[in-house]
C-alpha cells in the first residue's frame, strides 16, 4: 500500500475547542500544523492558552498570535510556510451574542473568511474546508436537516454570516477552481469545550449548586456530536479534495435536552436546579442533520452522550480541580 503523502496544513482558531483537537489528530497522524489564534476574551483565554500548552504538550508546530483580519499578516504566513490546505475554524461564535454585536460578527466571520480564500487562491492552496453551522436552516420546519433545503432564512446574525461564508466560498471555487466545502456543524461538545456552550454552563452551574437555564421549558433536541467526530469527519473532507460542496456533521442520534441534562445529573452524582425559560430569540427548538452525504466519503459517529458527556465531565473535574 502507498505511503500517504505528508501534507502542510493552516488552521486558523488553532486554539480553538474544535482546532486544537484537529491540530492534535492531524500531528498524530504525521502532518504538518500550522495555526493562527488571537486569544481573544469571547471566552476566558486561559483556556485557549491551556490548550496550546497543556492539551498540545510535546506536539510540533508553529503558532502565530494574530487576526484573520490581518492581511499583511497573513501574506506573510501563506508566503513563509508552503502550506498545502486550510482549515478555517477562526470565527466569533455563539447565536445569542451576535444579538448584542451583529457588526463585529460580519467583520470577523465574512471579512476574515475572505481574506483566507484570496490568499487561498494566491498561494494555489490544494483544499479549503470552512467552518459552517447547522444554524444556518433556521426556523426549517423539515426534520432532518438536508443540504439540498433551502436555507435562505437565517434568524441570526451569526447564522446569517454562516450563510454567507457559503456563498462566497462558492464563488471561489466557481471563478478559481479553489476546492471548498463548508461543514455544518451540529452542537459540539467534549472535553477542553467552550464555556458558553450548554454542557459546559450546566455542568458548571450544578457542581457549585446554582440553577441552570433550559429554555423552550426543556421542548428542545438535537444532535450532539462528540468532538472526535467533528475531528474524524473534518479529516474525511480535508482529505477528500472536493471541488465544491457544503456538509452536514452531527451525530446520528436525535437526543432531547431533558435526557442531555439527566445524563449529566449521572455523572455529577447531583441533580440540577432547573429555571424553565421561554425560547431565546435566534435560537430553534431543533436541530437534527442528515448526514447521509458525509456517510458516502466513508465517515461515521461513534460516540454516544452516555460516554462522551462522562468524558467531558472527567476532564472539567480534573481541569478545575473538582473534588
Amino acid at each position: 500500500m502507498a505511503k500517504r503523502k505528508k501534507v502542510k496544513v493552516f488552521i486558523t482558531g488553532g486554539a480553538g475547542f474544535i482546532g486544537s483537537n484537529l491540530a492534535k489528530k492531524l500531528m498524530d497522524r504525521g502532518d504538518e500544523v500550522v495555526m493562527i489564534d488571537n486569544f481573544n476574551d469571547y471566552y476566558d483565554p486561559k483556556l485557549k492558552r491551556d490548550r496550546i500548552s497543556k492539551f498540545l504538550k510535546g506536539y510540533d508546530f508553529k503558532l502565530y498570535k494574530g487576526d484573520i483580519r490581518d492581511e499583511k499578516l497573513l501574506e506573510r504566513i501563506f508566503k513563509k510556510e508552503k502550506i498545502d490546505k486550510v482549515v478555517s475554524l477562526a470565527a466569533l461564535a455563539g447565536v445569542r451574542n451576535s444579538l448584542l454585536d451583529p457588526l463585529a460578527y460580519e467583520d470577523v466571520n465574512i471579512k476574515g473568511t475572505m481574506n483566507l480564500l484570496q490568499m487561498s487562491v494566491k498561494y494555489k492552496i490544494k483544499n479549503f474546508v470552512y467552518a459552517s453551522s447547522s444554524s444556518v436552516y433556521g426556523n426549517n420546519k423539515k426534520q432532518p436537516f438536508s443540504e439540498t433545503d433551502s436555507v435562505d432564512t437565517p434568524i441570526s446574525p451569526y447564522a446569517a454570516t454562516k450563510k454567507a461564508t457559503e456563498l462566497i466560498a462558492h464563488v471561489y471555487s466557481h471563478i478559481y477552481k479553489l476546492p471548498t466545502t463548508g461543514l455544518r456543524f451540529f452542537t459540539v461538545y467534549g472535553p477542553w469545550g467552550r464555556p458558553d456552550m450548554a454542557l459546559f454552563m450546566f455542568t458548571k452551574n450544578t457542581i457549585e449548586g446554582r440553577p441552570i437555564n433550559v429554555f423552550n421549558r426543556g421542548k428542545m433536541s438535537r444532535n450532539f456530536t462528540y468532538i472526535d467526530d467533528i475531528v474524524s469527519g473534518t479529516i474525511k473532507v480535508l482529505d477528500a479534495n472536493l471541488k465544491c460542496d457544503v456538509m452536514n456533521i452531527g451525530g446520528d442520534k436525535e437526543e432531547t435536552l431533558m435526557r442531555y441534562i439527566e445524563v449529566m445529573e449521572e455523572n455529577i452524582g447531583k441533580k440540577a436546579k432547573k429555571n424553565m425559560m421561554p425560547m431565546q430569540p435566534g435560537d430553534v427548538p431543533a436541530t437534527v442533520a442528515d448526514i447521509s452525504k458525509l456517510r458516502k466519503l466513508g465517515w461515521e459517529p461513534t460516540t454516544r452522550i452516555e460516554e462522551g458527556i462522562k468524558n467531558f465531565i472527567d476532564w472539567y473535574k480534573e481541569y478545575y480541580k473538582v473534588k
